[in-house]
């Protein structure tokens, strides 16, 4: 074979190693946030009262500042054992988002990160407001695969 195409068909081989890393990459941090990828602790703990929020969601500083308030989240006492807080905190730390530079959101509340707002800028207000889903934090009520940690739009059903 020519010198020429053996140093092409090399390029070629290269480039598609090279893509499917990437894709390999890209995948991994698209599963970051899936329901199957979530610490099964966490799960237990957070799922019990609403869906396990995929740590993608909140930036580290957030993550870090709910964690060691647990016995005020959101006006409940969600209090944990030292060890299963230090697990979760850390499990949740080093999955956070990067998004926000790794700044905390307004109120540590994903519905209050620059993403979310972005995402849902064309829901009225009086959306939020309907017996069906109550508020912006109650992810399932309109994304049917939010347990599977999936909020891909082509899910979502808006409740009446």
């Amino acid at each position: 074979m020519p010198l020429h195409l053996v140093a092409r068909a090399t390029k070629v081989c290269l480039l598609i190693a090279l893509t499917a890393s990437a894709s390999r990459l890209a995948l991994a941090e698209s599963n970051k946030t899936s329901a199957s990828n979530l610490m099964p602790l966490y799960v237990k703990e957070c799922a019990a009262c609403h869906i396990a929020y995929p740590p993608g969601m909140l930036p580290a500083a957030s993550w870090q500042r709910i964690m060691r308030n647990l016995s005020q989240h959101f006006g409940a006492d969600a209090s944990l054992d030292a060890e299963s807080v230090k697990q979760i905190s850390n499990w949740l730390t080093n999955h956070s988002t990067t998004e926000s530079g790794g700044q905390a959101v307004p109120e540590d509340r994903i519905t209050r990160s620059t993403w979310f707002r972005r995402e849902h800028a064309e829901v009225p207000s009086s959306v939020w407001k309907r017996a069906t889903i109550k508020s912006p934090s109650n992810c399932a009520a309109c994304h049917t695969r939010a347990d599977q940690g999936n909020f891909d739009e082509h899910f979502v059903r808006i409740p009446q």
